[in-house]
């Protein structure tokens, strides 16, 4: 019987390692998408293959569109069919109010955050979709607690970029609900992950409700959920794993 073949974009490390390796545990072939930082997509990769798996990783910008198709091409030739998705790729910026923020900032988040986020979503409808050809599949898009919050003082135009993921969701996800796709979102709260600048976690812990952060393993269950069989009438919901922030 073959396994399932999971597209981690924004892989090698944070949240999308660590969907990456429960997924490998769980019996998924995985693609490991990496921008730079080849060592981690290396390490993530012999996580799975030690856990039984298939595994590569694949460089690729996941704010350029020749990239994404490249990268979902590879990981079609090297593992066979997509049939589950997760976009984890996703960057911030120098974090300020907006009227501080450069252009050049706010301009890369949007390309990695929301368009490439929408070109991810219409490659898995292209290869997914029964209209295509395809045969179903699940997608988890990674949003963000920020999207609800805002952002204020530290990341306005992430917050923004976020709720396009939110929107995308739930429009995709009507779209293709008769073509055995099912598109969900994750929206984490504070996650102690490398993507925070340094200090922040700390000082903001005095006011999260939990009194701490989250790991992205806690996160990766809750995606590891949504792209599994036992959630197969959950679709276009957007999961928060926030401790109640």
């Amino acid at each position: 019987m073959s396994r399932p073949v999971l597209l981690v974009a924004g892989g090698s490390r944070g949240i999308g390692a660590a969907t990456a390796k429960l997924a490998g545990a769980k019996g998924y072939d995985v693609a490991v998408n990496y921008n730079s930082n080849s060592n981690a997509a290396a390490a993530v990769v012999a996580a799975v293959k030690a856990a039984g798996g298939r595994a590569i990783a694949l460089q690729g910008d996941m704010g350029k569109e020749e990239d994404i198709e490249r990268v979902f091409a590879q990981t079609v030739e090297e593992l066979g069919p997509i049939t589950h998705f997760v976009h984890s790729s996703g960057i911030i910026g120098p974090m300020s109010r907006l009227d501080e923020a450069d252009s050049k900032t706010i301009r890369e988040v949007l390309d990695v955050d929301t368009l490439g986020a929408l070109l991810c979503l219409r490659a898995c409808v292209r290869g997914m979709s029964t209209k295509h050809g395809g045969k179903g599949g699940s997608v988890v898009m990674l949003s963000s607690m920020a999207a609800t919050i805002g952002g204020a003082n530290e990341c306005v135009w992430y917050a923004a970029a976020k709720g396009a993921v939110d929107s995308m969701v739930i429009g995709v996800s009507r779209e293709v609900a008769k073509e055995g796709i099912r598109v969900n979102a994750v929206s984490p709260g504070m996650i102690d992950t490398d993507i925070q600048p340094p200090g922040r976690v700390e000082r903001l812990m005095s006011a999260l409700p939990q009194g701490r952060a989250g790991s992205p393993e806690e996160v990766a269950e809750g995606i590891l959920f949504l792209l599994s069989d036992a959630a197969s009438y959950v679709n276009g919901t957007n999961l928060r794993v926030s401790g109640a922030r």
